[in-house]
């Protein structure tokens, strides 16, 4: 049995892109992005954590969403230290966040400083980079 709390649950081998449908792939690997409220998970309010779906590392705990207004999945925190790694993005003539999975390096989205306490934070996530392993 998985436990869904651990950080680095690496079960899964990290998928490529036979295993990723097309948009998977283009968000995961090519850095893109969906088109805000078309997500399976902007609204969703299912109790769990939300993994990679590439390599299956716990990223989000569901207690820790919120509605943004976005039109992604937005998270006030992440899981655990090891779940993301941040960087300086620069693309599109913006300066922003972005937001990758530690363990695969796959895209996730960007992370903002315009979200509710205790963190401030928006972590601003596309729905097809998550898993959502519901809580049992």
């Amino acid at each position: 049995m998985t436990d869904n709390n651990h950080p680095h649950d690496t079960s899964q081998r990290i998928k490529d892109e036979k295993d990723l449908t097309a948009e998977q792939f283009s968000i995961c690997r090519l850095k893109s992005t969906e088109p805000p409220f078309t997500g399976k998970y902007v609204d969703c309010k299912t109790d769990g954590i939300y993994h990679c779906v590439c390599c299956g590392n716990a990223l989000f705990d569901s207690k820790n969403k919120y509605d943004s207004g976005s039109g992604w999945p937005s998270f006030w925190q992440v899981l655990s230290e090891n779940s993301v790694v941040e960087h300086a993005d620069t693309s599109h003539g913006m300066r922003r966040v972005e937001v990758t999975c530690q363990v695969c390096e796959a895209h996730l989205g960007h992370v903002f400083n315009d979200g509710p306490q205790p963190t401030g934070l928006r972590y601003c996530i596309n729905s097809a980079v998550l898993e959502l392993r519901e809580r049992v």
